[in-house]
């Protein structure tokens, strides 16, 4: 996916939980072929949670048959992004050579460091068919002193990452901790992305071990300290204070979090950075074709102008 400067979302429901920091109601955006786009962060009153510092909910869209996805490539630097479906696929293309169909329930986790440049399309068997799509996708700012690591590629299918399971709810951690089990996947600083799923009445509790958490609910409602919040919105909490969520209707939300990076960061399109002069240079080496080509592909997303 793609960032650009945009209004910010509006802030959502009054904040009388004294553990919620902020609720955001993502704004939408339209991108055609009734392609929607949710954007809960960059916030205009946070940038990020933990190291968070962008997070897209789109679909769900139905594409009929010879329609699809096509996010041609482009660049990134100094983040990782994680692509995580519910409906649909996708083939992901970077230039370090990995292709990979993305999959619903499946980790795939791309670390841009220096450099790295991707496409994001809808796979031809899909293409042809036509298929529902629902996913997420997050920006993972990294810390100071690996903003430059090599770029790299992690999947993990679905039956690869751990699960709990109780009589009302489930849990897949996708990265790092969370209900006391730890997810395979390698991180370069400390953070979690949890998928929860919760029958209506369901009592879910929220880790207060993290520095700073939040809980975007996909959809369905939920209660919290007797205040309601129906998704599509993202809370975010205050450090330290325990915290249960309760389904009021069958629920899917994502816990999500981590360790609060040294500093705030740059962003402009798909780079971030702490330097806005390492911004300028990636800038012109995009429009100069200093990054690696992306296999299979013919075409890219121009600089903004």
């Amino acid at each position: 996916m793609s960032w650009q400067p945009s209004n910010d979302p509006v802030l959502g429901d009054p904040m009388s939980c004294d553990a919620l920091d902020l609720v955001i109601v993502p704004r939408t955006r339209d991108l055609g072929d009734g392609f929607a786009v949710r954007r809960a962060l960059p916030h205009g009153k946070r940038q990020m949670v933990g190291p968070f510092i962008f997070f897209d909910h789109f679909g769900p869209v139905q594409f009929v048959s010879g329609k699809g996805m096509d996010v041609r490539p482009h660049p990134h630097i100094g983040l990782a992004t994680v692509t995580y479906l519910f409906d649909g696929a996708i083939m992901h293309r970077d230039s370090e050579g990995n292709i990979q169909e993305i999959q619903p329930g499946a980790m795939n986790l791309m670390t841009a460091g220096r450099g790295i440049a991707h496409s994001e399309r809808t796979p031809d068997v899909q293409r042809a068919s036509g298929q529902k799509m629902l996913g997420l996708q997050s920006w993972i700012a990294l810390p100071a002193g690996s903003e430059e690591i090599a770029p790299s590629f992690q999947h993990y299918g679905a039956g690869d990452l751990p699960m709990v399971t109780e009589r009302d709810f489930t849990a897949k951690v996708i990265a790092g901790s969370s209900f006391g089990i730890t997810s395979p996947v390698s991180m370069v600083s400390p953070w979690f992305y949890t998928e929860v799923t919760a029958a209506a009445g369901a009592v879910v509790p929220l880790d207060p071990d993290h520095e700073e958490r939040a809980i975007y609910v996909v959809d369905g409602e939920v209660e919290i300290a007797n205040e309601r919040y129906e998704g599509p919105r993202l809370l975010i909490f205050r450090p330290g204070d325990r915290i249960t969520v309760k389904a009021l209707k069958a629920t899917r939300m994502m816990f999500l979090g981590g360790d609060a990076l040294e500093g705030p960061r740059h962003i402009w399109w798909n780079f971030v950075s702490s330097s806005k002069e390492r911004i300028e240079q990636a800038k012109r080496d995009w429009k100069t074709g200093r990054f690696a080509a992306v296999p299979q592909e013919h075409e890219f997303i121009p600089l903004p102008e």
